[in-house]
């Protein structure tokens, strides 16, 4: 990080011990710039309510962001009186009373501008503009940082996960986007991410995919069979497998053979059927600009013998008509662990999973984004999986991040006009070309490179199917429309990507370097004087206590509602205070307002922080 190397050279520059003192006083600037507005008034109002109430134990000192012109408010008064309540005290005074006394006890600070009580009890506050212009410096001269954390964590993410000899669709759409962007949240905080890609590569279906190999391409051990359309040729083996008997019982002895390991032929056409498919799956991952280790099922098998075996001496393994379940409290369905010709499961491959996650993996915290319609089977994993002490709640999380489905503009299951579902490569490639139509209908074409055209393309294309589906809650369903995501007014990406680009405009109708510039805000005081430039500090402000809140919920549609909010805000900032001031007649610079071409700054560099948490990639022409 820039303490570090800032350190280094300070401290060559001054001696050891002098330049010792210099990196941990550039490091506590640094926490300090990490320290939000609401940890700082959280603080301020625990110690009013120690003041006011030193008897009590109120728990957790509740502070969000307020709305209609309230900076924060706070509920901690209604604790208070349930608190009060509790212990005994007849007639406890009403939480506005109690609100009252604790605004009263705040102490005095440089954060509080003015508070009121509002509502049935709360404590709303307005903070100080010194504070704000401090905080938009701090940015502007440190960097956007990450909020704090209260220590680095393992996290293991198990998304995207497609099926071999499968195509991606837009059902894996919603997994591959939403994962990688938690991901990239988690990384940026500090956190030690693995994206593991848990792919559909093992079960019955190989047996008459490669059954089918052998007879269409005989010599698939000396020549790479020429699979294009792997889609088809899947459905090509399935047809068989319905409609021919002998090419049936072809398919079960290919699969056992698999499963055994005791072919090496059959191991062979499996590896090439799952070559084709990760190609495929490549293509895909290198447009959305994705990157995962994949640890399919096969990965898991090896193991599943001893965890059939480790949970039967555990004694949680009962006999259910030849099968191998396993039954948690309180659930009548159980899991299924093996079956009665003694394969194994889904279930058993990911109660494997867990273990070696938790286990080898060392994991703090393991996520798993899959469809809301998954949400049991992942309830009944971890129970069983705590059951067998695999993992220790209280060591280690487990997140089930479920969502909704893809939708068609006619609100039914997203699909093609045919009944089939929706490829996604074809989906991303109608991306492409309708983001070049909608950037030639602007006429961009004309005033742009043939280079910056293609980034601009891209960047739309691709944001704005990735915007589009984080800025829906994802537990909902969600419309997937091109004519919604690219439109360039309301809470779009590309909305967002003009109102970035704007911001780069401004610094080249001035003649200012961006990097020239943020190296005068520590002579240049940022002023906020005007409502808008107020109103843009203090949205600026609260990027990492946004963030902080959609890591703990994982709810990535919060840091979109702030990205659109700031977006909108710095709209209205551009539009009602000139950073630039030009001659009417000869059309010159007269004057360059510093002060708010930092404000721009400021706001460009939280917007290009985001977009890369979003997987975004913003352009500075569009």
């Amino acid at each position: 990080m820039c303490v570090a190397r800032c350190g280094s050279s300070v401290a060559a520059q001054r001696g050891d011990s002098e330049g010792a003192r210099a990196v941990l006083y550039d490091q506590r600037l640094m926490e300090d710039d990490r320290k939000t507005v609401l940890i700082r008034l959280t603080k301020l109002l625990e110690r009013a309510i120690s003041a006011s109430y030193p008897e009590l134990d109120v728990g957790t000192v509740s502070v969000q962001p307020g709305k209609k012109g309230v900076d924060y408010q706070s509920n901690c008064a209604m604790a208070i009186a349930k608190a009060l309540k509790t212990s005994g005290v007849k007639d406890p005074p009403q939480p506005r009373e109690i609100a009252e006394i604790v605004r009263k006890n705040i102490p005095p600070n440089d954060i509080v501008e003015s508070s009121q009580i509002t509502g049935p009890g709360f404590i709303s506050v307005q903070i100080k503009p010194p504070l704000v212009s401090r905080l938009v410096t701090q940015r502007l001269i440190n960097g956007v940082q990450p909020p704090l954390v209260d220590r680095q964590l393992r996290v293991i993410v198990d998304f995207s996960s497609p099926n071999i000899a499968k195509e991606m669709h837009v059902g894996h759409l919603r997994s591959t986007i939403i994962g990688e962007s938690i991901c990239r949240m988690l990384e940026y905080v500090g956190h030690d991410v693995l994206r593991l890609n848990h792919i559909g590569d093992w079960g019955t279906q190989f047996g008459m995919l490669i059954a089918h190999l052998k007879d269409k391409f005989p010599n698939y051990l000396s020549e790479s069979p020429p699979i294009g359309d792997l889609q088809k040729f899947y459905k090509e083996s399935k047809k068989r497998f319905d409609e021919e008997p002998e090419f049936k019982k072809r398919a079960y002895d290919d699969v056992v053979a698999l499963q055994r390991g005791t072919n090496p032929d059959v191991r062979k056409a499996w590896q090439l059927i799952c070559d084709v498919s990760r190609k495929e799956f490549q293509i895909i991952y290198e447009m959305l600009d994705i990157t995962l280790v994949e640890r399919g099922e096969s990965f898991y098998q090896p193991m599943m013998p001893d965890v059939v075996k480790d949970l039967q001496e555990k004694g949680l393994v009962q006999n259910d008509e030849g099968r191998k379940v396993v039954f948690v409290p309180n659930e009548t369905v159980p899991l299924t662990v093996e079956k009665s010709d003694g394969g194994f499961t889904y279930d058993t491959s990911d109660m494997a999973a867990v273990k070696h996650r938790v286990e080898e993996g060392k994991a703090d915290w393991v996520i798993y984004v899959v469809d809301s319609g998954q949400a049991h089977h992942f309830k009944l994993i971890f129970s069983a999986a705590k059951e067998a002490k695999y993992y220790d709640p209280v060591k280690v999380r487990l997140d089930h991040v479920g969502f909704g489905l893809v939708l068609g503009e006619d609100k039914k299951k997203f699909k093609t006009r045919s009944g089939d579902t929706v490829r996604l490569v074809d989906l991303l490639n109608e991306g492409l070309q309708r983001a070049m139509e909608k950037l030639k209908a602007k006429g961009r074409d004309k005033e742009l490179s043939a280079d910056e055209m293609e980034a601009a393309q891209r960047a739309v294309a691709f944001g704005c199917v990735k915007y589009a589906d984080l800025s829906h809650c994802r537990i909902n369903d969600y419309v997937f429309s091109y004519d919604k995501m690219l439109d360039d007014r309301g809470n779009t990406a590309v909305y967002l990507l003009y109102a970035y680009t704007r911001a780069n405009a401004i610094y080249r109708l001035a003649g200012i370097d961006r990097d020239s510039l943020r190296k005068e805000a520590s002579s240049v005081p940022v002023v906020l004087d005007h409502p808008k430039e107020l109103k843009l500090g203090k949205c600026i402000i609260q990027f990492q206590e946004t963030l902080d809140r959609t890591l703990k919920e994982l709810y990535p549609h919060l840091l979109c509602e702030y990205m659109y909010e700031l977006a909108t805000t710095f709209t209205e900032f551009y539009d009602a205070c000139y950073c630039i001031e030009k001659d009417k007649e000869t059309g010159k610079i007269v004057s360059i307002n510093k002060s708010r071409l930092l404000l721009c700054e400021a706001t460009a560099m939280v917007m290009t922080q985001g977009f890369q948490l979003l997987g975004i990639k913003p352009v500075t022409k569009m």
